[in-house]
């Protein structure tokens, strides 16, 4: 061979040797079939190249490199490597999510169940972004953070009041409320240790308060226990019937029956009562300061005195 020949072979060699090194630092085989596609979006969310494609969580490929657009202002270009030879259609979304808390964001295809054309290499599929299971919190927890961040307004004006109100004169007198409060618990405390003294050592004459007031209502219970035995149903019915005997004699008097009655209603009865007793009581005068005029004894018949009514001072 000659050396020209030998020069090439070695050239041809090196040259062979260089592409598939290459191809092999970039995981990328000389017979592997592979296929470019083409995301959209106005934030990648942090997705970087090398970051794993999958479908239904196989993985199919990896983001070569993110671009912007060279047209569109803003947006930015994710370029897929399809290593997998998996059909699906034109309108597949290429979705950015987070696998993970840990690990970083991936990007999946989300199949397209329709009858439209296969996506071919050189494709751009529709981009957008899945807010995972961060997201749901934050959407959870978006409607709070106006009230949090109420509430945290608030305190800290609450807690501004709270220190204007602790001023140093303040805390001065609460300080001295807290020693008399601390004075006062001490004389309760003395108090009832007092009082426990008290108690002890009148323990016997509590038992024996005790005991008779236990007796006084054994006593109380039995005094009960008559009062409910008699038949105060009878005793009742008696003294009602009482009453209104006691009742129809009253009206038979109101109504002038019997001498009390007629005594009570007739003035002339009263009356002549009244002047009865009272020439009675003259009698009975005359007869004390003059017993000869009603009581005469003579032997020789003497003539009897007429009776002379006395004349009152």
């Amino acid at each position: 061979m000659s050396r020209e020949l030998k020069t090439g072979i070695v050239a041809l060699a090196i040259i062979s040797l260089s592409i598939w090194g290459f191809n092999f630092i970039k995981n990328k085989s000389l017979y592997e079939k592979t296929r470019i596609f083409y995301a959209e979006y106005s934030n990648v969310q942090g997705l970087i190249a090398k970051s794993p494609v999958t479908i239904n969580g196989l993985r199919v490929g990896k983001v070569v490199k993110i671009t912007f657009h060279p047209y569109k202002k803003g947006i930015l270009v994710a370029h897929i490597l399809m290593t997998n030879d998996v059909q699906f259609s034109k309108n597949s979304v290429a979705q950015i999510y987070s696998p993970d808390f840990i690990s970083g964001k991936s990007l999946k295809i989300q199949l397209a169940i329709d009858d439209e054309e296969n996506a071919i290499d050189g494709d751009t599929l529709q981009g957008e972004i899945d807010s995972g299971i961060l997201g749901m919190i934050n959407e959870q927890i978006a409607p709070l953070q106006s009230k949090v961040e109420s509430f945290v307004v608030n305190t800290d004006s609450v807690m501004q009041n709270l220190n204007e109100v602790l001023n140093a004169q303040n805390q001065q007198n609460i300080k001295k409320s807290l020693q008399s409060l601390s004075l006062t618990l001490s004389k309760f405390n003395n108090i009832a240790t007092n009082t426990d003294a008290i108690i002890e050592n009148n323990k016997l004459k509590m038992d024996s308060i005790l005991s008779n007031a236990n007796l006084a209502m054994q006593n109380f219970t039995q005094i009960t226990d008559s009062i409910q035995k008699a038949d105060i149903g009878a005793t009742l019915h008696k003294l009602k019937q009482s009453l209104e005997s006691f009742s129809v004699i009253l009206d038979s008097i109101k109504s002038g029956h019997g001498t009390i009655g007629k005594l009570m209603v007739d003035d002339a009865l009263y009356n002549n009562l009244e002047g009865a007793t009272k020439e009675l009581e003259e009698l009975l005068r005359e007869v004390k300061l003059h017993p000869k005029r009603f009581v005469h004894i003579s032997m020789f018949g003497k003539k009897e005195k007429p009776y002379e009514e006395s004349i009152k001072e």
